[in-house]
């Protein structure tokens, strides 16, 4: 057996040798002692600058995504989403956030938060941004102090933010319209603001709309400054042709609000912040005087109103005066007939002066100053209203109260409530009578009779004219040809050279010298009327006249004498 293959036995082994570990450590250790303390120093660090945590609910988690998502507020992060998980309905979603520790003063009850993503709408176009970056809750902070961890999310970006310059105004409509959150304001066609937020009113008749008008242009909303809808395209076809006013192309898509002051002396004093004012619906109508206090009247007509709307105007003399608010039909048993009953308010005051005149006449007399007295009057006087022709292409009509001079007296009773006031068929509707009177005469004109009366003189005439060509044509004729030889042989007679003609001239002269000696006999009577009875005096005889002496010049000697 070979050294090789001997077993090994337990004096062969070698004797093991205990030893002690040293104190001092190994420097490998101090590696993970160090990120120990890093990491804890992180998280007191972590915990040192967290912030509160809270909730914010939305409909959709569209664009929010745990752990990326940040909330910005004027594009400087203030947090992140942590998570997002259904609400107990599972009608919401909720957004976990965590602010940061300077972000605290983010949670209080004023705080409104919104995730701003790309957004294309009539108002413009927002979040652009968004398409690189992606979405983000952006947040803004009011003035409250009260905290609060648990919010509602705003599916809109806010129009106003907190501390933008500027002043919010309300206004009343009767309807919203056009308009949406994110509509133009605007002054002499500049925008200077926008709509901020719009509600249904408590009773459910009307609209508030609460505006921002931005600084400085908030000062150019005064006390007296008239707001109207500019929404749309305003065409108005008058005398002066056809006119088309609109704001801008926005306006005619998404809607506008446009105010100024009324022309005239006015309070220019500005407006206090959330001042409200009524918004109406067109620039004309806001611009016209104040209306004062609504009177509701009633008028009826025994005529067709057919072309008659609600909103039709009422006239008095030309001047507005109100609108037509109803039109309904009745029936009266006694007469088994109907009738338009047209309802409308009117505004007295719009007459201006005349209705202070009016007033103070009624308070003159000692008169109650109601309209009803006042309407009276005027009633006595001839005052009827009548409905007539506003447009002959479309038909409408329109209500004009006018003083009709041939009035019939009617029974006016001012106690009544409501107001009625007596009608009179209108200038149209009394064309249609005439027009009608005439129609009835011409039916009743016998054409027949007078066609066959015609036809009978027609042929009485035709043989008249058979009988003229036949008879009396030829026999006229014959006349004529007989005159005509009378004719020329009365001027072969009257011919110079014919003996009637010499004869004549002679007689003629005959007759010019018994005239001559006649009115020679008639001179010599007039000197000597006395020749009737005594005859005719004697010529008496020529006197001689010696010739007349002329004297020669005194340088010359007389004619006979010597030198």
């Amino acid at each position: 057996m070979t050294d090789e293959n001997k077993p090994i036995t337990d004096a062969d082994l070698p004797e093991p040798v205990v030893q002690r570990p040293r104190i001092n450590a190994s420097l490998v250790w101090l590696v993970p002692i160090l990120a120990a303390l890093v990491g804890l120093s992180l998280v007191i660090h972590a915990w040192i600058q967290a912030g509160p945590t809270i909730s914010i609910s939305f409909q959709s988690a569209e664009g929010l995504d745990p752990g990326k998502t940040p909330v910005k507020y004027k594009n400087v992060v203030i947090g992140r989403v942590t998570a997002v998980r259904l609400s107990e309905d599972r009608s919401r979603v909720v957004a976990k956030v965590a602010l940061e520790k300077s972000a605290e003063g983010f949670a209080t009850a004023d705080t409104r938060f919104w995730v701003v993503r790309p957004r294309i709408g009539l108002g413009g176009v927002s979040g652009i941004d968004t398409l690189l970056s992606g979405a983000f809750i952006g947040a803004d902070v009011g003035e409250s102090q009260e905290p609060k961890d648990n919010f509602t999310g705003l599916e809109a970006p806010p129009t106003v933010t907190h501390g933008a310059p500027g002043k919010t105004y309300e206004l009343h409509a009767d309807d919203l319209g056009s308009l949406d959150i994110g509509s133009p304001i605007y002054y002499r066609r500049i925008q200077v603001g926008r709509v901020s937020s719009y509600h249904l009113d408590s009773d459910g008749k009307s609209v508030s709309v609460q505006i921002f008008v931005d600084a400085p242009n908030d000062q150019f909303v005064t006390k007296s400054t008239r707001f109207w809808n500019a929404s749309g395209v305003d065409v108005s076809l008058g005398a002066d042709g056809l006119k088309v006013n609109t704001q801008s192309l926005a306006t005619v898509l998404a809607g506008g609000v446009a105010f100024q002051d009324p022309p005239g002396p006015h309070d220019a004093t500005p407006a206090d912040e959330n001042a409200a004012y009524t918004l109406f619906n067109d620039r004309g109508t806001a611009m016209a005087p104040p209306d004062g206090e609504p009177h509701y009247i009633r008028m009826r007509f025994d005529q067709s109103m057919r072309g008659l709307a609600v909103d039709a105007p009422v006239e008095f003399l030309g001047v507005p005066f109100g609108r037509v608010v109803s039109v309904n039909l009745d029936f009266d048993e006694k007469t088994q007939a109907f009738s338009t009953v047209v309802g409308a308010v009117v505004y007295p005051a719009r007459l201006g002066k005349a209705h202070d005149k009016l007033v103070a006449l009624a308070k003159s007399r000692g008169d109650d100053e109601r309209m009803s007295q006042m309407m009276g009057r005027l009633v006595e006087h001839g005052l009827r209203a009548q409905a007539r022709t506003g447009n002959l292409l479309t038909g409408q009509l329109y209500i004009a109260m006018d003083f009709l001079p041939k009035a019939p007296k009617v029974a006016f009773d001012g106690t009544a409530k409501p107001l009625e006031i007596p009608t009179a068929p209108g200038s149209f509707d009394k064309l249609q009578e005439q027009l009608a009177d005439i129609v009835g005469k011409v039916q009743k004109i016998p054409f027949d009779s007078i066609g066959k009366n015609l036809d009978q003189s027609l042929a009485e005439l035709n043989r008249t004219l058979k009988q003229v060509n036949t008879d009396v044509l030829p026999e006229m004729k014959s006349t004529l040809q007989g005159a005509q030889q009378t004719l020329g042989s009365a001027n072969n007679a009257l011919s110079p050279d014919s003996p009637l003609q010499q004869n004549l001239g002679g007689t003629l002269q005959e007759l010019q010298r018994a005239a001559r000696s006649l009115r020679v006999l008639t001179d010599y009577l007039g000197d000597h009327p006395d020749a009737l009875l005594r005859g005719r005096r004697a010529d008496a005889k020529p006197v001689e006249q010696a010739p007349p002496v002329s004297t020669p010049p005194a340088s010359q000697p007389p004619q006979g004498s010597k030198p």
